[in-house]
């Protein structure tokens, strides 16, 4: 039976992009993620979590984080889980999990000290729009059944 390997994510940017350009011109960013949530205690009391996670974007993507993201920005993220081993200097196994992504909606949280950019059309359809469009706080149409003074 195969397995499901998905993570869906909306949070702000803890800090710009960090972008590194290897051979054969392949970027790959590492981004901070932050997702809070706010419950009451027993006391009545709001306490807010935050959650940072660590995120990973290959090339077009890399690139588009590279010009557009910047820390305090909210983005909407589609993406898998990958997980890293290695052996530090002590000998020590290490391991370190992250989401890499597949798909990213930029939101309209504003960057420090800004408002947020605008991706152009030529940007690639897949960090544009695969992910569901953030949801107003109005509904697209309010039904009114008072009464008013229409002939129709």
């Amino acid at each position: 039976m195969a397995g499901v390997n998905k993570v869906i994510l909306l949070g702000n940017l803890g800090a710009d992009p960090e972008v590194k350009y290897l051979e054969g011109d392949k970027a790959v960013a590492n981004i901070r993620l932050a997702t809070t949530e706010s419950y009451k205690d027993k006391s009545g009391n709001r306490v807010d979590q935050t959650e940072w996670h660590d995120l990973e974007m290959w090339d077009g993507q890399a690139k588009i984080a590279e010009q557009y993201l910047k820390k305090g920005m909210q983005i909407y993220v589609e993406g898998k889980i990958k997980s890293d081993t290695w052996q530090d200097d002590q000998g020590q196994n290490r391991k370190r999990t992250k989401i890499r992504v597949i798909s990213f909606t930029m939101l309209g949280g504003k960057p420090e000290g800004g408002s947020a950019p605008s991706i152009p059309s030529s940007a690639p359809q897949q960090t544009r729009s695969t992910s569901p469009a953030p949801m107003s706080s109005a509904p697209d149409m309010v039904m009114d059944d008072g009464d008013d003074d229409l002939p129709f």
